[in-house]
């Protein structure tokens, strides 16, 4: 797969939950390319890969917190504070309960925050209506450093 063509990188360590995801967003033809990493030092070296300096091809980071090596909360951070990757839309996708992990998602910048629904059903939905909504609906702004304009 070239790197150039991810439109999704997902961010998770469950392979059940890998699977799950891959699964709806493939049968409702959500995205061309999504890009697996299971740990956050993963995701960060795809994401600051100095060969890979412009992320206009990535529309999406589906990111779960409780990640091993470097949790989720660290790579929000990181993502969300470079202004390289600030505008790449963040969503948070996790099992956790906890009100403090909603709360210091949205203060690092997280776009969306969801828990994930115990249900095959009800996860498919939830992954389809997110793309749907951040893929075809959602009106991103151009990347940092690109077009006309733009600003970092």
């Amino acid at each position: 797969m070239a790197d150039k063509e991810v439109e999704i990188l997902l961010v998770e360590d469950n392979l059940d939950d890998v699977e799950l995801t891959l699964h709806a967003l493939r049968r409702d033809h959500m995205a061309n390319q999504i890009h697996v990493v299971r740990d956050g030092e993963e995701a960060l070296a795809f994401l600051f890969d100095p060969r890979k300096p412009d992320h206009a091809h990535l529309k999406l980071v589906l990111l779960d917190l409780k990640l091993p090596k470097v949790d989720g909360m660290e790579v929000l951070k990181k993502v969300k504070s470079d202004p390289r990757t600030r505008r790449i839309p963040v969503v948070v996708m996790t099992s956790s309960r906890e009100e403090s992990d909603l709360v210091r998602s949205y203060d690092l910048g997280v776009n969306s925050y969801l828990q994930k629904p115990v249900d095959f059903d009800q996860f498919r939905g939830v992954v389809k209506q997110l793309g749907l909504y951040w893929l075809l609906i959602n009106q991103p702004p151009p990347p940092a450093g690109g077009g006309a304009g733009a600003k970092p």
